[in-house]
């Protein structure tokens, strides 16, 4: 994989800490050769995402809250004008409000579950539209799912049914945009002890069994979630398109 990104760059969206799925990508990209652009949320994700930007030499890092009107056109015009092109996109956003993550989807209120679905699922498809222009030879568009869209995972709760939709989204936006030459794919990890993933009730208990269950009898880290990631940005996955990919120690296969 070394240097297989030499000359390509990509933007990497949902960088929380170092311990975030985004951030064992944008590490892989890096080493790959990439030239990164580099989001964090807000103020207060800042004091925690420009020190790892940096690390990477990022020449591109700004606020990036999907919610707040025009800060993605802002980045992407940002993108336009500094490089005039781009090759791949790492959408690795998610939320739901606490009261309706916790509760069960039956109960999910209307303001929530939309919510959930703008900033967990629409947003990748806003990234795609403004993405597309920018990718005059091609490119690759990657966002995170997990196995909870196939089957019930206990305590995923409303984040079960968009991760469902994401993984349409992913099909249907590979249909449509094939025609340029722009690949669009899930990455489905295993269970990962991720700040985001910690406001699943009983996340602990569930890491634990998803060890047990595995095939390889493991946990996967963020740094194999991010080679997979590299892969795709790449030459070597220019046939691949519509697709959920696992990376999960085979956690997936034994529902």
């Amino acid at each position: 994989m070394l240097d297989s990104l030499q000359g390509k760059r990509g933007v990497v969206v949902g960088i929380a800490n170092e311990h975030s799925i985004a951030w064992g990508c944008a590490r892989q990209f890096h080493r790959a050769g990439a030239e990164l652009a580099i989001t964090w949320l807000n103020d207060k994700a800042r004091g925690h995402v420009e020190p790892l930007a940096r690390q990477l030499g990022a020449p591109l890092m700004q606020a990036l809250d999907v919610e707040q009107p025009g800060q993605l056109e802002a980045l992407f015009d940002a993108i336009g004008e500094r490089w005039g092109r781009l090759d791949f996109v790492l959408h690795s956003i998610a939320f739901a409000p606490k009261s309706d993550l916790h509760g069960r989807v039956v109960d999910c209120s209307r303001e929530g579950f939309a919510r959930a679905m703008d900033i967990s699922c629409h947003s990748f498809a806003r990234m795609a539209r403004l993405a597309e222009p920018l990718m005059k030879d091609g490119g690759s568009l990657m966002t995170m799912s997990y196995v909870g869209a196939e089957e019930v995972v206990p305590d995923y709760g409303v984040m079960g049914p968009v991760k469902a939709a994401l993984e349409a989204c992913v099909r249907y936006l590979a249909a449509e945009l094939g025609p340029a030459g722009i690949r669009v794919n899930a990455v489905s990890p295993g269970p990962l002890a991720t700040r985001a993933a910690s406001g699943i009730p009983h996340f602990e208990a569930l890491l634990a069994a998803a060890a047990q269950r595995a095939p390889l009898r493991r946990l996967v880290g963020i740094e194999e979630v991010g080679a997979l990631c590299a892969f795709l940005a790449g030459d070597g996955a220019r046939a691949m398109t519509g697709n959920t990919l696992y990376v999960d120690a085979g956690y997936h296969i034994l529902g």
